[in-house]
């Protein structure tokens, strides 16, 4: 977007010249930073503190000896100096001491902020803390090294909200609802069933998902007493992590400690862990960190000058400028490096352009190729950019090893996102077959995919298998209970409970990456909340007595990672490969999706894996080639170790509302 600035920098050469008047035709002509972007840089001796404003007239650096309140201690003026930023050194130890910049343009002073790349805070974020960081480092940090992955087919995905997943009073946690949650073991339930990070060893995910941890807006770090809820997709410091979560918020090293004790506690248990990161938006527009500092630049304009809102927040990011597009590549390489971070999932990806996903995978190739990154492939509203230009779900196949979340396959097996009471495949609909082969091919394109008839998918849109997230939930919109609940209100549990495992089976044999809501495992509902981002612990909290209660889905869920963890064929990770073994079986009724991986793909031991999916109200019959068959999965049941007994080739009967699977 070309716009004019007629903003008065100054401009102190290096020959100490006056200031002297600069103007920005546009966006594009604004000074980028050479080499690392770092606002301040402690020592015991003296601590340097820079700030990129290189619209701005004057910019102030204020001390204070607390996080919050009191007048500062002292006020600075800083220098402009290279490429937009200006300077000061302030000499003795800081440690301990906060601080603000404070910038004025044209002829206003913005007001108190810590900057954009804060890595220490008070207690809710409003002032930058001077600290030590390698004094935050947990014994062992320096040892703590990711678990292996071969490879990203290999992924087992576990969304989980902090609180959601330790707040009930019967999970056996001490420190519910915090980062230091997943790091206690041995905890259960009075009734003995493992809860917290043992759960989710006993369950054998590889990757867990947590919702934004970053310093966020809308909860009161001052009034933790009082409940308080929200999912976090509100940014205000990117780069420190939310104090909510932590033991003591006022005091800033300890945020920074406990979420590494979280990382390598996670570690520890052959876990990685992916943040939830939303650089497409910030909580608020005027009088946040960004519009503080820069005016204008951090954002999209529409074409009336005013703030683009494509994700219906308020505003939307200008990934595609310079210091933007730098911004976001430092800050996950500085998760990464600090904090040892394994991946990241991007809100709203589609608002970021495909330029700036590709530099973030370039540089976190750089640092470990085993990082894994994806997004949702789409925006709230149109972007203020072409749309062929943007990291969208349609344009992933433009991109290298970045996944996308597939909303056709979740929509094909429970029904569309705009209208909850539709059902789909599992709900006895008929024509969503098409969507459920997509889905299994792991969104490749398969010949075999679009069959007969009016439904057919529209684009392959990823270009291999680990491109393509599969999932049937997540916080976002409905849970499976939930959702199996309002499109099916007069079916009983059972009915619900058999196709709640109906549709974990099919993610869990895709090709694609496999996604898991926390709590979907032990059949968690949210009182039919599609929106619950500031609900209450009532709705959002997994009730860990739900484990006993629905144990039968647990194991079945758990098998089912078992079993795709053993086999690779399940997981081939490759889409000429997917396209050579998956043979989509012809079947005679609507709402059965047969498969068969042939021979033993990836080297698996298995030989001939067969898949079949029965959404129907009854028993189906499938052929199968003559000879013996191990049964590994049937009538709501799986042993992948032992088998459930061995079934003759010929006609065979699936039961109803389930999934068969065996193999030669």
């Amino acid at each position: 977007m070309k716009l004019r600035h007629l903003f008065v920098l100054p401009f102190v050469a290096a020959m100490g010249c006056q200031p002297m008047q600069r103007d920005y035709d546009s966006y594009d002509n604004y000074p980028v930073v050479e080499g690392d972007w770092e606002e301040m840089v402690y020592t015991p001796e003296a601590t340097q503190f820079a700030l990129w404003a290189p619209t701005a007239e004057e910019v102030n650096l204020k001390l204070y000896t607390k996080g919050v309140g009191g007048e500062p201690t002292q006020t600075l003026p800083m220098k402009a100096a290279e490429d937009g930023l200006w300077r000061t050194s302030v000499d003795g130890d800081l440690n301990g001491q906060f601080y603000t910049f404070d910038v004025k343009v044209k002829g206003n002073w913005l007001g108190d902020t810590p900057g954009v790349w804060a890595k220490a805070v008070g207690v809710n974020g409003n002032r930058g803390a001077i600290i030590d960081l390698k004094a935050t480092d947990p014994e062992g940090w320096e040892q703590d090294v990711r678990p292996e992955l071969k490879s990203f087919a290999d992924i087992v995905l576990y969304e989980m909200h902090h609180r959601d997943f330790s707040i009930d009073s019967l999970s056996g946690i001490t420190h519910r609802g915090k980062f230091l949650a997943l790091t206690e073991e041995g905890t259960k339930t009075v009734r003995g069933q493992k809860t917290g990070i043992d759960h989710l060893k006993e369950l054998g995910v590889t990757h867990v998902h947590i919702l934004p941890s970053f310093d966020y807006s809308s909860v009161d770090e001052t009034k933790l007493d009082t409940p308080q809820y929200n999912w976090g997709y509100d940014p205000k410091n990117y780069n420190v992590p939310d104090g909510s979560y932590s033991t003591d918020p006022y005091t800033p090293d300890v945020r920074i400690r406990e979420f590494k004790q979280m990382v390598m506690a996670l570690h520890e248990a052959g876990i990685r862990v992916v943040m939830d990161v939303v650089y497409n938006h910030t909580a608020i527009t005027d009088g946040g960190n960004f519009e503080r500092t820069v005016p204008g630049y951090f954002y999209r304009q529409n074409p009336e000058g005013g703030f683009a809102n494509a994700s219906a927040c308020g505003n939307e990011t200008a990934s595609e400028r310079a210091m933007v597009r730098k911004f976001m590549v430092e800050s996950v390489k500085y998760w990464v490096e600090e904090y040892h971070v394994d991946g990241f999932r991007f809100d709203l990806m589609g608002i970021h352009d495909l330029e700036t996903m590709r530099a973030i995978r370039k540089v976190l190739d750089e640092i470990d190729p085993t990082i894994y990154i994806y997004g949702e492939g789409w925006a709230a509203g149109a972007p203020q950019l072409p749309m062929d230009s943007l990291a969208m779900k349609n344009n992933i196949d433009r991109l290298s090893r970045i996944a996308a979340f597939s909303d056709e396959f979740r929509d094909s097996l429970r029904g569309p996102f705009a209208n909850d009471a539709q059902g789909a495949f599992l709900a006895g609909y008929k024509g969503h077959e098409a969507g459920i082969r997509f889905g299994i091919a792991g969104g490749v394109e398969h010949p075999q995919v679009n069959g007969e008839g009016g439904h057919k998918v529209p684009k392959f849109w990823a270009l291999q298998p680990t491109q393509f997230i599969s999932y049937v939930s997540c916080h976002d919109d409905m849970c499976l209970a939930d959702r199996l609940k309002a499109t099916m209100p007069d079916a009983s549990v059972n009915v619900r409970k058999d196709l709640h495992k109906l549709a974990l089976t099919a993610v869990l044999t895709s090709q694609g990456v496999p996604f898991i809501f926390a709590g979907d495992e032990v059949m968690r509902d949210k009182q039919g909340v599609h929106n619950s981002f500031n609900s209450p612990d009532e709705i959002n909290a997994i009730r860990w007595e739900l484990k006993k209660q629905n144990r039968d889905i647990f194991d079945y869920v758990s098998g089912l990672i078992a079993m795709r963890r053993a086999h690779p064929a399940f997981r081939m990770g490759d889409a000429d490969a997917v396209r050579k073994y998956l043979e989509f079986l012809p079947v005679t009724e609507d709402n059965v999706v047969a498969f068969r991986l042939k021979g033993q793909p990836n080297g698996d031991a298995w030989t001939d894996i067969t898949v079949i999916l029965n959404a129907r109200d009854r028993a189906v019959s499938v052929d199968l080639p003559a000879g013996t068959w191990q049964v590994v999965c049937r009538d709501g049941l799986i042993n992948p170790d032992k088998g459930l007994g061995t079934m003759q080739g010929g006609k065979v009967n699936v039961g109803a509302r389930s999934a068969l699977i065996l193999h030669r």
